[in-house]
């Protein structure tokens, strides 16, 4: 889940997203490397958008609602034409959000535990985000990459949604965030005027540390996106709850701390 201008700026997810796919498969192509080598293309729960049907699943039909998306599903649809037409092994897989200390900073949940660890150590008042109750499948990114490479293992190549099947709201992830801080915080009023006061003892307490802006919001919203990682569960033996929300998030605010008093403790992670 990416900050707004980032999913709606269209031209430098139509070279990554499109042209650079298509660019590495012709060059497997070109250098006859099509029986000798395994392609993954790693796509993205953004291709369902405004969704038809929860949970999503390799089936679920395909409705982008952001510049971002729509440049992802050209890529998932030509690594499906190019395996179908030169017998590539290349695969997509459709990963939901998959979050670590290494996230970008340009990702609404990264944005959220930075603003906790600075909030905690008093060099940051607040954090403004857009839409609190949109709903992201979040999980860890050392199990998502654990079943990009179960994929590979494969003799045929298939495509695969990789998730939890667990939705949660971004308003719960800021409370959870905070929670690993040893702050409690509680949230009033609606839409815009939403925000997010501290509610545990301490020199915050009363503290508004959240508030909505519009400007967060994206131009058409995703509300609800949730997998059904049934089929790479059954077929690849893949565990989807390796690590629960809880300790992610835990994880990511503990990291953000360390580097917020350190700069250099990046280098841990």
């Amino acid at each position: 889940m990416r900050h707004t201008w980032l999913l709606t700026v269209p031209f430098p997810h139509t070279k990554s997203q499109q042209q650079g796919v298509l660019n590495l498969l012709e060059a497997v192509r070109v250098a006859g490397l099509e029986k000798h080598s395994k392609f993954y293309q790693a796509s993205t729960s953004e291709l369902y958008g405004l969704v038809h049907e929860v949970p999503q699943s390799e089936t679920t039909p395909f409705h982008p609602r952001s510049p971002y998306g729509v440049a992802k599903l050209y890529g998932f649809w030509i690594v499906k034409n190019y395996r179908e037409s030169y017998d590539m092994f290349a695969c997509n897989g459709i990963l939901f959000n998959h979050e670590s200390p290494r996230r970008g900073e340009n990702f609404v949940t990264r944005k959220i535990t930075m603003a906790v660890a600075r909030i905690k150590l008093g060099m940051q008042d607040c954090v403004s985000l857009g839409n609190l109750g949109a709903q992201r499948d979040w999980g860890h990114a050392r199990d998502y990459v654990r079943c990009m490479w179960l994929m590979l293992q494969r003799d045929t190549p298939d495509d695969y949604v990789v998730a939890t099947g667990i939705t949660t709201t971004v308003r719960r992830f800021c409370k959870l965030a905070f929670a690993a801080a040893g702050i409690t915080v509680g949230f009033s009023g609606d839409g815009i005027e939403e925000i997010g006061i501290v509610l545990s003892d301490g020199p915050l307490k009363g503290k508004t540390v959240i508030k909505v802006d519009e400007r967060f919001f994206r131009p058409a919203e995703v509300e609800l996106l949730l997998g059904d990682p049934g089929k790479a569960r059954t077929e690849l033996g893949w565990d989807p709850s390796a690590c629960s929300l809880d300790e992610l998030v835990s994880e990511m605010v503990a990291a953000d701390i360390d580097m917020a008093r350190d700069p250099t403790a990046y280098l841990k992670f």
